[in-house]
């Protein structure tokens, strides 16, 4: 990799500290305030969800399912020059990096492990009654990547709307129109897998602010998919699904 790409590279992901930053600052003020105050009154001790909750699942999976989307996103950067599909490739993985820093920030507060052995992605959907069938079939393997997901896990897709290996391996292979069809497609799906999980968080949660951000993280892809849509027409293609 040159200086160059390594300069890039760091400027796309600068921000992914900024959420962190604020975040942790957050708790260091709330946490000054109520030592200030404690010989008014002792301030409850705060909830923390078990490792097992709708809460620590969706952090962990969704770090995993937002990963993805950036590597992507810089996959893409260097295999095109067009600058509307740069321009969403940079949006897509700034925004996403952020948001899995303040994921993982969460399960370090909670002291939660950012992988529960045992645990199946996306069972925290079907603990709470989600069926999961909005991303049946999308590849043609039905099956359990968590119980009553109806998805089964192969070749690196953990979650609906994950690539698998071999697709990413087009994508590092493809260049120009092919590469960035390719790439908007994938993150087509990559968005209605994240809006799914997005969407069952905001039902399910129970941390007012990790609901609020899933609710936000829906609403803003769901926003991403139309754009990746016209994209698409405007380069003779559509999505996969």
């Amino acid at each position: 990799m040159t200086a160059v790409r390594r300069g890039r590279r760091v400027e796309w992901v600068a921000g992914s500290g900024v959420g962190l930053a604020l975040l942790f600052a957050g708790v260091a003020t709330v946490a000054s305030a109520r030592d200030g105050g404690a010989h008014h009154a002792a301030a409850p001790a705060p909830r923390t969800p078990a490792v097992d909750s709708a809460d620590a699942g969706f952090a962990r999976d969704m770090a995993v399912h937002h990963q993805q989307a950036v590597e992507m996103s810089f996959l893409v950067r260097d295999r095109t020059r067009d600058e509307e599909v740069r321009r969403l490739a940079y949006d897509i993985a700034n925004t996403q990096a952020n948001q899995r820093g303040m994921l993982l920030g969460w399960l370090d507060l909670w002291e939660l492990p950012k992988a529960a052995a045992g645990q199946e992605p996306m069972a925290w959907m079907a603990a709470g009654g989600h069926e999961g069938h909005a991303m049946d079939g999308m590849d043609g393997t039905a099956g359990t990547g968590g119980p009553g997901t109806g998805y089964r896990a192969h070749d690196g897709s953990l979650m609906p709307g994950m690539a698998t290996r071999a697709e990413l391996d087009r994508l590092r292979r493809a260049s120009g129109r092919g590469a960035e069809v390719l790439y908007l497609q994938l993150m087509t799906d990559h968005h209605k897998g994240g809006i799914d999980m997005a969407r069952g968080c905001a039902r399910l949660c129970t941390v007012k602010v990790e609901k609020r951000l899933a609710q936000g993280m829906a609403d803003a892809q769901q926003s991403e998919l139309d754009t990746m849509a016209r994209m698409l027409t405007a380069r003779g293609a559509k999505p996969r699904s």
